[in-house]
């Protein structure tokens, strides 16, 4: 993409309205506007941005086998009324009624639309274990949205539900989803913590919260300090395997870590004092595992191995995909503005031109241009006719990891200047060499 050609609107001043790093950093960077209280346009770059986070989720739930589907976004409050929560669940939903006086809802979870989904196709244990799962905007009526993408009413989810015979088999699709999202933040560039936390209005016992550590978090959390030195890392797991998953639960959840909802004193003062850590957390994800709580209550049977009807084990997994935006801004930044992780930059590499019009600058900036999009790369060229300051400023703000800076001067010597927007440390390579070492950044994060 040529800057020319791009719609990014950035803004030099900071917004007022802006409380919090990530949002005034996404108002700046042209990636948002604000339509109405806590609902978001979604302008390119952030666009970019969210889709990309999008493909690493698609990939990381096939990997362990989960299906993807999409559910509309309008439900029947019937539904609703069956499981019981219709009337339970606060001023947060956001009900209307249709032309013929029908009670409808806009989805703020759907834990009902695909039980009754599920009833209606799958009735033989043989069918099982079964996850489903979609990624899809959502509503929530918040009484009082901000911090941007952080806390709006409209949001982007990735919302999962399984579906097991026992709760031995419901227990493992748990630990699955909690090795999937490890796996998934990793990739962002991102910790988060898996907390023991509170159900609220899903249910069930089993519950962890994932939480980004970062000073504008809306949680308290308590936790053992030991457990920022934990990484996935490249290993390889057989997602069918108990003893694995099971295995990497315990392994990242032995060690104490809690949001203030479930905090214990006593637990936490039997950690060494030394690792005792009270600090803020943005939740990126949750995962649940609620037993047969909606499926008694809508129906959702199969026929088990011994012939009788058998209410199925259910949990319901959840990553907050347009918050985790938010998130990933909160946690890599600098007073230039957003630092992209290679995971989920817009673009790959950016491409300044020192002195747009000159012959030979144009032309060198023409062929690394070429030479990355060949690659399977995607360049953001800055070809306006803009000061370098100019240019130097709006690729600090919108944050991609590396810049190649292309001017007479250098070229006069064979040589570009490629600069790290994380460290800001430069070097000068020939133009060939500058696109080689992108290129292999890449290759290794892929």
């Amino acid at each position: 993409m040529r800057l020319s050609r791009y719609f990014l609107p950035v803004l030099k001043e900071n917004p007022s309205e802006a409380q919090i790093v990530s949002h005034r950093l996404m108002l700046r960077a042209g990636m948002i506007k604000q339509a109405s209280a806590g609902i978001y346009s979604w302008l390119p770059l952030g666009f970019k941005v969210l889709r990309k986070l999008e493909n690493i989720i698609h990939e990381e739930q096939a990997r362990a086998g989960h299906i993807a589907i999409q559910m509309p976004i309008i439900q029947s409050a019937d539904l609703w009324r069956e499981s019981g929560r219709y009337d339970d669940y606060g001023q947060e939903m956001l009900r209307m009624k249709d032309r013929h006086d029908r009670d409808m809802l806009f989805t703020p979870t759907a834990e009902e639309l695909v039980t009754d989904i599920f009833r209606g196709h799958v009735s033989s244990y043989k069918d099982l274990p079964l996850t489903l799962y979609q990624i899809q905007w959502k509503f929530r009526d918040e009484i009082r949205p901000r911090f941007g993408v952080m806390r709006g009413r409209e949001f982007y989810m990735k919302d999962g539900y399984n579906f097991d015979l026992t709760k031995e088999d419901a227990l493992h699709a748990y630990n699955r989803h909690l090795v999937t999202y490890l796996r998934t933040y990793e990739r962002m560039g991102l910790q988060a913590i898996p907390m023991r936390a509170d159900s609220g209005p899903i249910g069930g016992d089993n519950t962890h919260e994932f939480l980004v550590l970062a000073e504008t978090g809306e949680s308290e959390v308590f936790y053992d300090s030991a457990v920022t030195d934990l990484t996935f890392g490249d290993r390889q797991i057989d997602y069918d395997s108990r003893e694995q998953c099971q295995a990497i639960l315990e392994e990242f959840t032995s060690k104490y870590a809690r949001t203030d909802e479930t905090h214990d004193e006593a637990l936490f003062n039997q950690v060494p004092e030394d690792r005792r850590r009270v600090a803020r957390g943005i939740e990126v994800g949750q995962i649940f595992y609620f037993g047969t709580k909606y499926s008694e209550a809508m129906g959702a049977t199969v026929q088990g191995p011994d012939g009788k009807p058998t209410p199925v084990h259910m949990g319901s997994h959840g990553i907050g995909v347009s918050r985790l935006i938010g998130a990933i801004i909160e946690a890599s930044h600098d007073d230039k503005g957003i630092i992209w992780p290679e995971g989920v930059t817009p673009f790959h590499c950016g491409i300044v031109n020192l002195k747009q019009g000159d012959d030979e600058a144009d032309a060198a900036c023409d062929k690394l241009y070429g030479a990355l999009t060949a690659l399977g790369l995607e360049p953001l060229y800055d070809d306006r006719n803009e000061r370098a300051g100019g240019k130097f400023a709006t690729m600090d703000l919108i944050g991609l990891p590396w810049r190649i800076t292309v001017g007479p001067r250098g070229l006069k010597n064979g040589v570009v200047e490629l600069t790290c927007r994380r460290t800001g440390e430069s070097e000068e390579l020939s133009p060939e060499a500058a696109v080689t070492k992108v290129a292999e950044i890449y290759e290794q994060i892929a």
